[in-house]
């Protein structure tokens, strides 16, 4: 079944920064190639942390106030995180700047899983990392939206070839797929409630699929029988295991 691999859809020429780049160095990076963040990396290449705009914004926040009460930076000591903090609000360079440690994926990696890693961390992009672990990339929420630009057809002719005839064994016309807007509708009848279940898993991580609507009949319930008996072994059984 295809999934594709973060390195087939992130942007190969990477702008970064190293430790001791400056400050102004790294905003005028950042205004060129209107991007908002980048990676630092060390003399390896292998990446150490992640400079965004906010991290440049807290900075400019930081600025001391003329008019601000003193006692304001004093309170400020006491609030956890506030020394690190405040390490950032004075730093120079983009060492200084940056979070560490950075959220990072593998080129090897699923689009599925970076966004995964996208969404569970809150990030906007994240480096793109070798099989040694140095920077090769960088992959955004944009890059990894394109696989819902993906045909409909193209999306029908994965369901029936991967999931209902490869993985599955069924006959090519034993179940109608149709796709409209990246919904799959699968309609027809299988041997067994298994089945209709692993269908619709699979179906749901094909890369563009947006949901999956099923209108299934099974002859047999099988829900109470062992994972040996229910279905053939092979790419369904290791399926039967994750439902």
């Amino acid at each position: 079944m295809r999934h594709d691999k973060v390195g087939s859809v992130m942007t190969a020429d990477v702008v970064r920064a190293e430790y001791g780049t400056p400050f102004k160095e790294v905003a005028r990076l950042l205004a060129d190639h209107r991007i908002s963040g980048l990676p630092v990396v060390d003399e390896d290449d292998k990446v150490i942390g992640v400079v965004s705009e906010t991290d440049l914004m807290l900075h400019r926040a930081a600025t001391p106030d003329p008019y601000e009460p003193d006692h304001h930076a004093r309170l400020a000591g006491l609030i956890p995180g506030a020394r690190r903090q405040a390490a950032k609000n004075n730093a120079r360079t983009a060492g200084g700047l940056m979070t560490a440690p950075p959220v990072t994926v593998h080129a090897d990696d699923t689009v599925v899983q970076a966004a995964r890693t996208m969404a569970r961390k809150h990030v906007d992009r994240l480096p793109v990392l070798d099989e040694e672990d140095r920077l090769v990339g960088i992959v955004t929420r944009g890059d990894l939206l394109r696989g819902f630009l993906r045909p409909d057809e193209e999306i029908r002719r994965e369901v029936i070839d991967e999931v209902l005839v490869r993985s599955l064994w069924l006959a090519p016309r034993g179940v109608e797929v149709s796709v409209t807007e990246g919904v799959v509708t699968l309609t027809g009848g299988m041997e067994r409630k298994s089945e209709t279940e692993i269908a619709v898993a699979m179906t749901r991580r094909i890369d563009g699929v947006v949901d999956v609507v099923a209108d299934l009949t099974y002859r047999l319930d099988d829900a109470h029988l062992r994972p040996d008996d229910r279905a053939p072994r092979g790419v369904t059984e290791d399926w039967l295991r994750r439902l």
